[in-house]
């Protein structure tokens, strides 16, 4: 098989979440430890830091190993989902994996996948820890895929247990109340293991505390403890919360075997899109009319880049948006200013809500809309209807904006 091929394999297994949604999350480990022990325990071959979270937990990823990378480290980063190519998942350095590696390692396992009945993201994580193990990085940066207890990356021992924040989004597997989720959140936090909690919420503080002390860890509030705020490459306004986070997760590495200078934390975190490509966070691109893109998807996301919105200057606002048949628009619906233009799409997944019905929705909450047939259509209808001095916003999900990147 060549690269095209293989991740088609990869993809046609198991229902993979980002595609089918409550269908494909496992609530079970198992399948991964029985993988890791495969392939001799990568794992265990390098130090690592583990990101969770609702929101932010990406761009926190990303700033922590823009850092790393700055302090001379050689640095694993294992993300999801991707953008545009598979590949976007595993990097060291800011360079993905090569497509020779891929193929290899699919092609050695697949026997063993196809006998245990791997998912797509049971032997992507695989894949990840076998890479990292193999180039011999000096940490990696591991970002849960969903939830935490239960998620695939949850069989690493890290030197950092980091949680951004909690909020309500995917419910239906992580529970209906900020506590069940951060219950879900806090199953990273292992024993004798330091955890960063980015974001504090009284309904989810006791959850948090109760853990750490249940697993003797020693627990840092972000937002209480870090008053200053460094710059970064990274624009959106909400991106203070994390770079908060990432300030304070890069003090309790120094307090262990780490040796980053406040230089290098501050230019690692202007440098975090150069340094790892990262893409999609507020993304700027084009002028005249201006164009920004987000990958924000929930309501709490959202609620900071709509107030971003606002605080843009423009004539008209255009706003292109799709979202996926699982989201909950009852939260989101409020946040959405009256006075734009809806160009409304269907992201290019199984999951995809149809414009159509979407266009149903927003015009009984009196928002002007009209759907198109694909996210591309919208998005050069807008740009055609808008001026110079208009602003056009491409968002509602990670989907929509990986067609237009």
């Amino acid at each position: 098989m060549n690269y095209q091929d293989t991740v088609s394999w990869m993809f046609q297994q198991l229902p993979m979440y980002q595609n089918k949604g409550e269908s494909a999350f496992k609530k079970d480990l198992s399948n991964t430890l029985k993988l890791a022990k495969y392939l001799k325990e990568p794992q265990e071959q390098f130090k690592s830091i583990h990101v969770g979270g609702t929101n932010g937990k990406g761009s926190s990823s990303h700033m922590l190993a823009s850092i790393l990378q700055e302090a001379g480290y050689k640095v694993g980063l294992y993300t999801s989902p991707h953008l545009k190519d598979f590949r976007e998942r595993v990097k060291i350095d800011g360079k993905v994996v090569s497509k020779q590696f891929v193929i290899g390692f699919i092609k050695r396992n697949k026997p063993f996948f196809e006998a245990n009945s791997l998912s797509f993201f049971e032997m992507t994580v695989g894949m990840a820890f076998d890479y990292f193990a193999k180039q011999k990085v000096d940490v990696a940066i591991i970002e849960v895929g969903l939830g935490g207890r239960l998620d695939s990356t949850n069989i690493i021992t890290p030197e950092l247990s980091v949680i951004t924040n909690i909020g309500f989004d995917h419910m239906q597997m992580l529970g209906n109340t900020l506590q069940k989720i951060a219950g879900e959140k806090a199953g990273i936090i292992k024993q004798n293991i330091p955890v960063v909690i980015g974001e504090i919420h009284s309904e989810t503080e006791a959850v948090f505390a109760y853990k750490a002390k249940f697993t003797n860890s020693k627990i840092y509030f972000a937002d209480q403890l870090i008053t200053e705020v460094l710059e970064s490459d990274l624009q959106g306004a909400y991106q203070r919360h994390n770079i908060k986070t990432v300030i304070q997760a890069i003090k309790v590495l120094n307090n262990l075997e780490f040796r980053i200078s406040e230089m290098e934390l501050k230019r690692g975190l202007l440098n975090v899109a150069k340094n790892t490509g990262l893409q999609g966070r507020w993304q700027i691109l084009g002028e005249k009319p201006k164009i920004i893109c987000d990958t924000a998807h929930n309501k709490e996301g959202l609620t900071y880049t709509m107030q971003q919105l606002q605080s843009e200057n423009f004539e008209n606002l255009h706003i292109v948006f799709g979202v996926v048949n699982d989201k909950d628009l009852v939260s989101i619906l409020p946040l959405l200013p009256k006075q734009a233009i809806y160009y409304l799409c269907t992201p290019n997944v199984q999951r995809g809500l149809d414009a159509e019905i979407l266009e149903t929705i927003f015009v009984k909450n009196e928002l002007v809309c009209r759907s198109y047939k694909s996210v591309n259509e919208a998005l050069n209808t807008a740009k055609s209807k808008a001026y110079k001095d208009d602003l056009i916003y491409v968002g509602g999900s990670t989907f929509v904006v990986a067609e237009i990147i």
